[in-house]
């Protein structure tokens, strides 16, 4: 079995209003409920803001801080799920169904290495 990262893409701004929201919201748990009984879920969650990040930059004797997100863009990461699935075509059929859920572009990457089961 391999593990796939699922980023969410979702556009700078304010989020969809309240009735949508609570629909989408309700697709993207019955995607994870679906996940968890088929035994591929291994961590998901949401995140805050891309204005809550803070970038840590190496290269100099102190690690200098900088606020914000390191990559200006017009969408940002808003959450993730990681998935143990036996093949990349199994990763894509999920990642569809949340980008169904979401209503939002879902990029699919495998790890590097095999994680032990």
């Amino acid at each position: 079995m391999k593990q796939y990262l699922l980023s969410v893409y979702q556009p700078d701004g304010d989020p969809p209003p309240a009735g949508p929201l609570a629909e989408i919201m309700r697709d993207v748990r019955a995607v994870d409920a679906e996940l968890r009984s088929a035994g591929a879920w291994v961590f998901s969650g949401g995140l805050h803001a891309p204005s809550t990040a803070t970038v840590l930059h190496p290269g100099q004797e102190e690690v200098p801080m900088t606020d914000g997100p390191y990559a200006e863009g017009k969408e940002h990461i808003g959450g993730l799920t990681i998935i143990r699935v036996a093949n990349l075509d199994e990763a894509l059929e999920w990642g569809r169904k949340l980008a169904r859920a979401t209503t939002l572009p879902i990029e699919v990457r495998p790890f590097q290495g095999e994680p032990e089961d």
